[in-house]
């Protein structure tokens, strides 16, 4: 007689443990996970290696100043711009953040047939030096500002700063009043509260790691992006010149002044800086400005003697969208400050 307990046995043991739907036991699909996970895990930390490494190169780099008309300053050397008579009244003319030089160009043929002017490429900035370790604070560009007229030789001027550059005419006014006759600002914000936004490209490049990354990879149509919030003329076109000024800069430079400018808003506003100094102001705005409400620009009002000038279908760039009527509103206002020729 057949033991049917006997031959059933094995198939039971064999069989113990719940099964998976094809039928293998769930230790050994746990045993094939595990490489898995471990590759997966390799790959995700390799990644997050690299973007570190890259956050940490982009960060760190630099680069040297080129071009003609170069001063070698304390703190670094910076690129120079000089049209129109040398023995005519100086006008000083200084760019926003990611600017240069080139976003006079078109307003200088108009300011040089009377006037000495001077322009220069804020130290990070166009051809001037780009150092990783720079001291780009506002007061220290403002002072940079002043070092090299003193090397140019000029003892009385004009200030004309864009966006930031107002910040670094103000500071300079601040730090030597025996130099600056007169200011004229455009497009400056009075204070961080009235800044709408540099677009979304401009955010990202603030996020840690992120933005580094970006920085790596950008392209004429990511810089392009980025800059589209300074124009709102219809139909304007970016320069390609803006575009590469923008690429040659390094992610320090960029990212060190906007929170150097964001500082020295935050200590003080610019009307109340310009109240307590006395030297004549203008302020031309581009009513459709979309990085800081133009109705702000009233602020300025409270400056004793201030004259605050709106122009309509402009926007944050008004030399580069406008160039004729900016010109005119400059020409009148230095035409009553100008200083005498050195």
């Amino acid at each position: 007689m057949v033991d049917v307990h006997a031959v059933d046995e094995p198939r039971q043991m064999a069989d113990t443990g719940p099964r998976l739907p094809t039928g293998k036991p769930t230790g050994e699909r746990g045993g094939r996970r595990r490489p898995r996970r471990l590759v997966a895990s390799a790959v995700l930390l390799t990644v997050a290696g690299l973007l570190l490494t890259n956050a940490v190169a982009v960060s760190r780099q630099d680069a040297e100043a080129t071009g003609d008309s170069l001063l070698a300053l304390d703190g670094g050397t910076v690129h120079v711009r000089q049209d129109g008579p040398r023995d005519a009244p100086a006008l000083v003319l200084i760019h926003g953040l990611a600017g240069s030089v080139h976003w006079w160009d078109p307003l200088v043929p108009f300011l040089a047939r009377s006037h000495r002017v001077i322009r220069i490429d804020l130290l990070g900035h166009g051809r001037s030096a780009k150092p990783a370790g720079g001291n780009y604070t506002i007061p220290e560009q403002g002072r940079r500002v002043g070092a090299a007229l003193d090397r140019l030789g000029v003892r009385r001027a004009i200030m004309i700063g864009h966006s930031t550059g107002g910040s670094v005419a103000t500071a300079l006014a601040e730090q030597r009043r025996d130099l600056v006759t007169a200011l004229a600002l455009i497009d400056s914000g009075p204070r961080l509260d009235a800044f709408i936004s540099d677009g979304f490209v401009g955010r990202l490049l603030f996020v840690p790691v992120v933005g580094q990354l970006l920085w790596r990879f950008r392209t004429d149509t990511v810089v392009r992006q980025g800059l589209a919030t300074g124009f709102s003329r219809p139909g304007y076109e970016i320069p390609q010149q803006l575009v590469d000024d923008v690429r040659a800069m390094t992610y320090t430079a960029l990212t060190a002044t906007s929170r150097a400018a964001d500082d020295y808003l935050a200590q003080r506003t610019l009307p109340a800086r310009l109240a307590a100094l006395g030297t004549p102001l203008l302020v031309i705005f581009g009513v459709e400005d979309q990085r800081w409400r133009s109705s702000a620009a009233a602020e300025y009002r409270t400056v004793p003697g201030a004259r605050v000038e709106l122009l309509a279908g402009v926007g944050h760039s008004p030399m580069l969208e406008d160039p004729p009527r900016t010109a005119e509103l400059l020409l009148d206002f230095t035409a009553l400050h100008a200083p005498a020729p050195d």
